[in-house]
């Protein structure tokens, strides 16, 4: 196995989490934790390092598999815009995730995450599964499969869905091209956890089924 780079802005505890699966997975593995500021993309991409971006500020000139989708993603206004003309569903601000876990061979849809606001403390925390209609259901695996095979042609990853409601319709918030924070609900609940579906689909691994165990 190559040497692999996390890419890193201040989801520290993502980039952890991801680390945690590698090792699991590929326990001799060389595995590195780079801040942006400390990036140098051009070392990065000669070494031949398996780069694994888990933050949307990367630099324009790092080459790793997905840059085209990270674009995509980076640019939240642009983005709705396209789904709203091209795929004609509802935009605006949601506060919930569809986890689509995109192999080789097509996705698998986990089950979705809500936010949670502790009312003492006022920290945010995410819960998964958050239990939805199937024809809610329905329209999320059809926004996301439009959006992932038809407009991006992305490549094998764990991304999330960001999304909300309006009236009896889907409303597109913005993608997230790997496991950000709310993927973290997923890691003790989920087989296999988020992190893990992710580490496997850049490494063209096999993912058959994805469960909630508890």
């Amino acid at each position: 196995m190559s040497e692999v780079l996390i890419v890193t802005g201040d989801g520290q505890k993502v980039a952890a989490s991801l680390l945690e699966a590698i090792a699991r997975s590929h326990p001799l593995t060389e595995v590195n934790i780079c801040g942006i500021s400390a990036l140098n993309s051009g070392a990065i991409a000669s070494a031949g390092a398996i780069v694994c971006p888990m933050t949307l500020d990367v630099p324009s000139d790092l080459v790793f598999p997905g840059q085209d989708v990270f674009k995509f993603c980076r640019n939240v206004a642009v983005a709705r815009d396209r789904v709203a003309e091209e795929l004609l569903f509802p935009v605006g601000e949601g506060s919930f995730w569809l986890p689509v876990v995109h192999t080789a061979k097509g996705p698998l849809y986990a089950e979705a995450i809500a936010a949670e606001s502790d009312k003492l403390s006022g920290e945010l925390s995410y819960r998964q599964p958050l239990h939805l209609s199937d024809v809610w259901r329905q329209q999320l695996y059809q926004l996301a499969y439009r959006l992932l095979v038809d407009i991006l042609n992305a490549p094998p990853a764990t991304y999330l869905m960001q999304f909300g409601f309006v009236g009896e319709r889907i409303l597109f918030d913005r993608l997230w091209p790997f496991p950000a924070a709310p993927a973290i609900a997923s890691v003790g609940l989920q087989v296999p956890d988020l992190f893990i579906c992710h580490w496997n689909c850049l490494t063209n691994q096999p993912i058959y089924d994805i469960q909630i165990t508890s």
